[in-house]
């Protein structure tokens, strides 16, 4: 038998987890360590994974599948294309990011707590996270992709409400209970998201009888499953609200800006840059799937509420006042675009909609990181509390206007080639969606560059005349990143080519194919 490698690139984190909440109480930087060590193998594993993939081979390879639940056709049941391989890879590239981050975010706040192992807990969870959402992407039996898809919920409720950012203007016992009721209604929508597709789960269930995405969307090809259209339409219904709910898509996103204000910066990019791309890659691997004629009837819906995700995100970004809540609505806007891209159906737009994950990923990570890192010096998240900073701590500045920049899709970074395919992509079948689409760009350039100006321009305030510059382990963290940015930004084809096979095979199974230019004949 081969070596079960997609397994192991799932269990290494969550044997790590246990591993490190099993160490002594005393013994807080070991824990961090292991954490660290435990990152770097998985992050080995994944690159195994991405090495081993032939883009141009079957569609799902390294596949293993063993029977689990015999009684209801549940199997354990793997296998990656080119879009889940890059997205294993943004998961275990980030971890090690955010741990190192979150260095000292789980340090008693004083001397002798007997709060239980707050340390070992904390990079346990994010290990756990990990595990969870790298076989979420791997999973190709329905019901296991399921089941992973709703336990990551309890590690991140207890990293929004036990882990939570200590920078809060009205004092620890205001921010203690905002950040209950941040994990509170995380937890709520996502359950009840996921309540809806475990409904939508059983009815699939009770028309293919079994699990199987392989075999049920072979049986959907070749006709031997034929779904009544009402039946189609309700499954498709079930599975995208509990996506839509983890994406998230407007009107389902107010979790977002609660759960990324409160916790803290790493546990911000790890709801943002991981989590929540378990929602948008679902849409494509199962929803086009397993329901292609439901897709194309909603699609319509679908694009009206990603564009007021995109323009009611850029716009509620612009009149924020607290740092972390801007990039939490410019994030709502960006997951705008990557549905907007999936449901445009073509193949630019789905390309630039997985390329949109990945690159969306690298560059939240480096704006909120650095944002983190600059809350942590002067305590507090508003942006009315800083001013002048690129004075006094000129690599941190300099490094948060590339993740700025990014943000706002300059082009020469890694966001523009996204969502200049998305914009493409859906302009090709839906001109005007796409043209109104545009106007995110503009309000993107507004939110940042104001942000940008408010917080590391203009007269050096008291507050921050102190401010240290970027540590070594801050630039550890962020150096990687923007080289990243820099490096997909003007050569993106490795991922592209990893990724538009599957994109290919997807749209192929919805049955579309490109628009062909209009071209007028010569006169």
């Amino acid at each position: 038998m081969s070596f079960p490698l997609l397994t192991a690139t799932a269990v290494l984190p969550a044997i790590g987890a246990i591993a490190t909440a099993a160490v002594p109480a005393a013994q807080r930087t070991a824990a961090k360590w292991l954490a660290l060590l435990v990152s770097l193998g998985t992050l080995a594993l994944a690159i195994t994974v991405l090495v081993r993939f032939d883009p141009g081979g079957d569609r799902y390879q390294l596949t293993e599948s063993h029977s689990w639940i015999a009684d209801f056709g549940v199997r354990y049941e793997l296998g990656v294309d080119g879009i889940a391989v890059a997205l294993i890879a943004l998961t275990a590239l980030l971890i090690p990011f955010i741990i190192l981050a979150g260095w000292h975010d789980a340090d008693p706040l004083e001397t002798g707590s007997k709060r239980w192992r707050p340390t070992q807990g904390f990079f346990a969870l994010i290990l756990a996270v990990e595990a969870m959402v790298i076989i979420s992407f791997e999973a190709t039996d329905v019901f296991l992709f399921y089941i992973f898809f709703e336990a990551m919920l309890i590690p991140m409720y207890f990293l929004i409400g036990g882990f939570g950012d200590r920078a809060h203007e009205h004092g620890e016992k205001v921010a203690s209970t905002q950040r209950s009721y941040a994990a509170v209604k995380f937890l709520l929508y996502n359950l009840v998201g996921g309540l809806i597709m475990l409904a939508a789960v059983i009815g699939l269930y009770v028309v293919a009888g079994n699990f199987s995405l392989q075999e049920i969307a072979e049986a959907r090809a070749n006709g031997t499953l034929d779904m009544a259209t009402n039946t189609e339409r309700w499954l498709f219904l079930g599975f995208f609200f509990a996506f839509a709910v983890k994406a998230p898509l407007w009107p389902l996103h107010t979790w977002l800006p609660n759960a990324m204000g409160e916790a803290t910066a790493p546990v911000a990019v790890l709801i943002t840059a991981v989590v929540d791309k378990v929602g948008t890659f679902a849409m494509l691997r199962f929803c086009l799937q397993l329901f292609p004629e439901a897709s194309k009837w909603a699609t319509p819906a679908i694009l009206v509420l990603a564009l007021i995700s995109i323009v009611y995100g850029a716009l509620l970004a612009v009149g924020q006042r607290d740092m972390k809540r801007l990039i939490a609505y410019a994030s709502i806007s960006h997951f705008g675009f990557i549905i907007m891209g999936i449901f445009a159906m073509t193949s630019q737009g789905q390309s630039g909609a997985t390329l949109y994950m990945v690159n969306h990923g690298i560059s939240t990570a480096a704006l909120m990181l650095v944002a983190g890192f600059l809350i942590s010096r002067r305590g507090s998240r508003l942006i009315a509390d800083y001013g002048g900073v690129q004075k006094v701590a000129p690599v941190l500045a300099g490094t948060f206007l590339i993740g700025g920049l990014a943000t706002l899709s300059l082009p020469g970074l890694a966001p523009f080639v996204s969502e200049f395919l998305v914009l493409v992509g859906t302009f090709t079948r839906y001109p005007v969606i796409g043209i109104i689409a545009t106007f995110g760009i503009v309000l993107a350039a507004l939110y940042v560059l104001v942000l940008y100006q408010r917080t590391m321009t203009g007269p050096v305030k008291p507050e921050v005349s102190a401010m240290p510059d970027l540590r070594v382990r801050e630039l550890v963290v962020v150096a990687p990143l923007v080289a990243l940015l820099l490096f997909l930004g003007v050569y993106p084809k490795p991922l592209t080519d990893i990724v538009n096979p599957a994109v290919q095979q997807t749209m192929s199974d919805v049955h579309k194919k490109d628009p062909q230019p209009e071209v007028e004949a010569a006169k």
